[in-house]
């Protein structure tokens, strides 16, 4: 076992497999040939060449757009290629930090391979032993990774709210955090990775938090996605990463960065090299 085998499974993606999708002159997704053609049964809103999948020319401004896209993929999901609906909107934008060219609900985001960001936060504790690690247990129910291993905190960054807000949206619900606490968590960067599965590709962005608590606290979930906590040393979390498949697949990442950051993961580990490169792919 390994911790490289992670970033393998999380980087999966084969680009023949795609065609580029742009709005205007921009890439902003990739999409699978089938569903390309797919597409082209919507000529109102999508202009389909071998080479790439266009938004219609006469979509211009945020709502056209959007409206139209989101009239397609309800025809999808009522025909069955497309899951589901989720009833939360995503940003479409070529790169972060540009004004959203279009709102797409979650549930379509990885037919058309749009980049998705998220938030995700490490939290723990110092103690005289060394450092100890807040690892949740996400529900049985949930749809993603039922059961899995799970850091304290973490979720999707939807449109209209700032990265911080939404930390400490989903720290309360997740963890039951006070906003004090979630004001205190330290950016550290991001892993990003090109994953293929079967509605299309999770190409994401997670912003990485670190949250030193207070040895007295406790974490407390109210959304019903946690189903329990744990408080390990970070020798048993960087164990479970390298020896097993305990962890939700992309937090397997965040946790591996937490672990060269904090210095638990060094150059001794010959892949040491080819992981920090695989975490920003």
């Amino acid at each position: 076992m390994s911790f490289l085998r992670h970033i393998r499974a999380c980087n999966s993606h084969d680009p023949a497999a795609f065609r580029p999708f742009l709005i205007g002159d921009s890439r902003v997704g990739s999409v699978r040939h089938a569903f390309a053609d797919r597409l082209a049964d919507f000529p109102a809103a999508f202009a389909v060449a071998p080479a790439a999948v266009r938004l219609a020319s006469g979509l211009d401004g945020f709502e056209a757009r959007s409206d139209a896209v989101a009239a397609v993929v309800g025809r999808l999901i009522e025909a069955g290629d497309i899951p589901r609906l989720k009833h939360e909107t995503y940003p479409v934008m070529p790169h972060w930090g540009t004004p959203p060219l279009m709102a797409l609900d979650r549930g379509a985001v990885p037919a058309f391979g749009v980049t998705a960001f998220g938030i995700h936060v490490n939290g723990f504790v110092r103690t005289a032993q060394g450092l100890e690690m807040w690892v949740g247990r996400r529900s049985t129910d949930r749809r993603v990774a039922p059961g899995k291993l799970d850091n304290l905190v973490g979720g999707g960054q939807p449109l209209g709210i700032s990265l911080r807000d939404n930390l400490a949206k989903e720290g309360a619900e997740e963890a039951g955090l006070t906003p004090e606490q979630s004001a205190a968590a330290v950016a550290v960067g991001a892993v990003t990775y090109w994953m293929d599965t079967p509605a299309g590709v999770k190409r994401d962005v997670l912003f990485n938090y670190d949250l030193e608590l207070d040895p007295g606290f406790v974490p407390r979930n109210t959304d019903g996605e946690v189903a329990e906590f744990h408080r390990w040393t970070v020798a048993e979390v960087a164990a479970r990463v390298h020896d097993t498949d305990d962890f939700k697949f992309n937090v397997n990442l965040v946790v591996i960065d937490f672990l060269i950051r904090h210095g638990v993961l060094t150059p001794d580990d010959p892949d040491y090299l080819t992981i920090l490169v695989g975490l920003r792919q």
